[in-house]
């Protein structure tokens, strides 16, 4: 049974792929994922901010920096010397740990001073870099054209600085989304993750204070992510991944499916441990045994061979909320 696909521009050994987050910050938690079975793992977050490491922005946040320039010093240098030097020692000792992938994570907003860092990203041994962008629309100014340039110079400006497979991963909030994952798809990538999830606020009336809701992902959430990966997988130049809402074989094969070369894997290892890992490859085998698939190239993308099914990912909601068939 061949569970191997193509993932940052290489073959890797299964679909499976554990995404940036807590469980992904040690070269113990990476063991782990390695030995049940994960096909690729990306290493936590490393945020620009703290490769850049701001004079100005200190400035403004807190004027006592203006009085006490060596407070400037002082944070800049534990910004980098803390974040940044850690950082490359777990790419350096995870890669001791794990012969499987290893990508590193940045989550950035802009393509200023901080790419210069993917060399360094590079000579720590990462096999890849993962670009998490996102950018607040939350400026009056900001267009969506101007957003969109900027995740376009972000890649452009991070593969002048290093030879690494360059992955995007991305959210929805664009204004032509079709319009932006092909354009991305264009450039020197080798894969789109499809779709970052982000921090949702509630209210509690009581407490009378903001507090988080739903900080882990349910499956129902798979709907999102499956519509774009089927309506894109045949249009764009690069492979997509799909994330959010896979807690289980029914939401890999689904998203191999629609089109997705691999999927990431997050809240489901929070619930179910490492160990839930080989418990889905072990489910996806038994279900490609029982319709005869021998790999995974056999069933990707076979939703959405007939012009029907991709018309039905185009319109069948508005078509059910319109008729009253909800």
């Amino acid at each position: 049974m061949d569970l191997s696909t193509a993932y940052m521009g290489f073959r890797i050994s299964n679909p499976l792929i554990v995404s940036s987050s807590g469980l992904t910050n040690s070269p113990e938690n990476i063991r782990k994922c390695a030995d049940n079975g994960a096909g690729a793992i990306v290493l936590k977050s490393l945020f620009e901010e703290q490769i850049v490491a701001d004079k100005k922005k200190l400035l403004d946040q807190d004027d006592m920096y203006f009085w006490y320039p060596e407070a400037i010093d002082f944070v800049s240098r534990f910004s980098k010397e803390h974040g940044i030097g850690q950082y490359l020692k777990l790419i350096e000792n995870a890669k001791k740990a794990v012969k499987i992938p290893l990508v590193a994570s940045i989550n950035c907003v802009s393509p200023r001073e901080w790419p210069a860092f993917a060399k360094e990203i590079e000579n720590a041994g990462a096999d890849g870099i993962e670009l998490n962008i996102f950018i607040p629309p939350t400026k009056m100014e900001l267009t969506g054209y101007k957003i969109e340039e900027t995740y376009l110079d972000i890649v452009r400006e991070v593969r002048k600085n290093t030879n690494l497979p360059i992955g995007v991963k991305i959210g929805f909030y664009f204004s032509n989304l079709y319009r932006t994952i092909f354009k991305l798809s264009n450039l020197e990538i080798d894969n789109i993750v499809m779709f970052n999830r982000y921090y949702r606020p509630d209210i509690d009336i009581e407490k009378m204070q903001i507090v988080s809701n739903k900080v882990f992902s349910s499956p129902d959430e798979i709907t999102l992510s499956l519509r774009w990966i089927a309506l894109l997988s045949n249009i764009v130049h690069c492979n997509l991944i799909a994330a959010t809402g896979i807690h289980d074989y029914t939401g890999v094969i689904k998203q191999i499916m629609a089109g997705a070369s691999a999927v990431q894997l997050c809240t489901t290892l929070y619930k179910n441990g490492f160990e839930h890992i080989s418990i889905i490859l072990n489910d996806l085998e038994n279900w490609m045994k029982n319709k005869k698939y021998n790999n995974l190239d056999s069933f990707k993308g076979i939703i959405t061979k007939t012009e029907e099914n991709c018309v039905a990912f185009e319109r069948i909601q508005f078509m059910k909320k319109t008729t009253g068939n909800i």
